[in-house]
């Protein structure tokens, strides 16, 4: 498989038409329509852009999906709702650096509905499935974009991230995902969640890839991998894992001492799951208010219920705790090059486990347990896949700014799979 660096030198060169990489794409959604991965392929859109397309640009002809909460032009734009129905009126920030970029977008993928969920399982079209067990989710709320770049549809997806939903997703369907510190991608564009966690980050298959879209993105240049070993904090007091996860965790690790990296036990704040929810509740019922939500799914309703009722003062208490959370995880990144953790406690669950709201609630807290944390802080974060016999399972990497973020992951990312090979 090539890389992206590759894709767009080829295309650049000649070697690669960008018509043949969209008719590939193209073909693979329709070969993973079971998935429900894409809930539009723009199939003309895709082709007439191929067709004009000038061979430039550091993504040249690469096929990419957007999440259909990002508005692309002349797309349709439902943010996985019954209740809206429009089409984009405008490129988002980010959609508009794709194309400069020399990206193909052909066409939008899947997300729970406005985003306000972490399984993929609530949307208009009906759940995501996990290529690796169609009966399984694939997390969310950017669950076509794991889900497609998982099954090969497209090398590069664009997900967003508020409490964990690039790297939730990522971590459940075998690939990697980048969230990136706060700001550095534009969510001009972008219907909104909650406005002070919001993030818009990368999926890829691998970590030079994500890397390097960024890099693409931001007009600056790729991340190398650390040359020297890292020094790693193993954040302590969190093992409630499932059995698949703590194996893979266990063996990964071990993997990665023996190949030189440094490891201690590092604390870092555990109880920050109330300080979240007061911050984004109050956020997310401010941005769907004037809205009739009574065709929203049932699990988002009850969100956007209980998000009501946070009090005022807890939502300015959580900005002042938040900022307390920082300071103590910038304290621990300033004496590390990353924190690294396990990014979802669990394998993928069975969609058949939030069949009902008191199902939907359990998971929901199972699978943001370990990644809130750095959309409340800022700090970029990165998942890649451990090495496993069974489901995928995703080691988290956190760190203090995005280059050692991305260079601590490919230090990581090569030794594993030095191991593995």
């Amino acid at each position: 498989m090539l890389s992206l660096e590759e894709i767009a030198a080829h295309v650049r060169s000649g070697q690669l038409e960008p018509a043949e990489l969209v008719e590939e794409a193209l073909s693979r959604a329709r070969a993973a329509a079971a998935l429900n991965a894409v809930v539009h392929l723009d199939e003309n859109g895709a082709r007439a852009a191929a067709a004009w397309h000038d061979r430039k640009g550091p993504l040249a002809g690469v096929p990419v999906l957007v999440k259909e909460i990002i508005e692309v032009e002349g797309l349709p734009y439902r943010c996985g709702s019954a209740a809206m129905d429009e089409l984009g009126r405008h490129d988002a920030d980010v959609v508009r650096r794709l194309h400069a970029a020399g990206a193909i977008v052909i066409g939008l993928s899947h997300s729970h509905e406005f985003a306000y969920g972490c399984t993929g399982t609530s949307n208009r079209a009906g759940p995501c499935r996990n290529p690796h067990d169609p009966e399984r989710m694939t997390g969310g709320s950017s669950s076509g974009a794991g889900a497609a770049v998982a099954a090969g549809v497209v090398p590069l997806a664009i997900g967003t991230d508020t409490a964990g939903s690039v790297r939730i997703p990522a971590a459940l369907c075998g690939v990697v995902g980048f969230k990136p510190a706060y700001g550095t991608l534009p969510t001009d564009g972008v219907f909104p969640l909650a406005q002070s966690l919001d993030h818009v980050g990368v999926l890829t298959e691998t970590v030079a890839d994500a890397a390097y879209a960024l890099a693409a993105l931001t007009n600056s240049m790729p991340t190398a991998p650390l040359a020297a070993p890292p020094r790693l904090g193993i954040v302590a007091g969190r093992s409630e894992y499932d059995a698949e996860v703590a194996e893979a965790w266990s063996a990964g690790l071990g993997r990665l001492q023996t190949a030189g990296a440094t490891t201690e036990p590092v604390s870092l704040p555990d109880d920050i799951t109330r300080t979240a929810i007061d911050l984004q509740g109050p956020e997310a019922v401010a941005n769907h208010a004037g809205r009739s939500t009574d065709t929203y799914q049932p699990d988002v309703q009850l969100r956007l219920k209980e998000a009501a009722e946070v009090p005022a003062w807890r939502y300015v208490q959580a900005r002042r705790d938040t900022e307390t959370i920082r300071a103590q995880v910038k304290a621990v990144l300033d004496r590390h090059d990353a924190v690294v953790l396990p990014t979802v406690p669990l394998v993928a669950p069975p969609i058949s486990a939030v069949a009902d709201l008191s199902g939907s609630t359990a998971v929901r807290a199972q699978l943001m347990r370990n990644t809130r944390l750095a959309n409340l802080t800022g700090f970029p974060a990165i998942t890649l896949p451990l090495p496993v016999r069974g489901l995928p399972v995703g080691l988290q990497v956190i760190a203090k700014d995005n280059e050692t973020a991305a260079a601590t992951a490919g230090w990581i990312a090569g030794r594993l799979a030095a191991a593995k090979g």
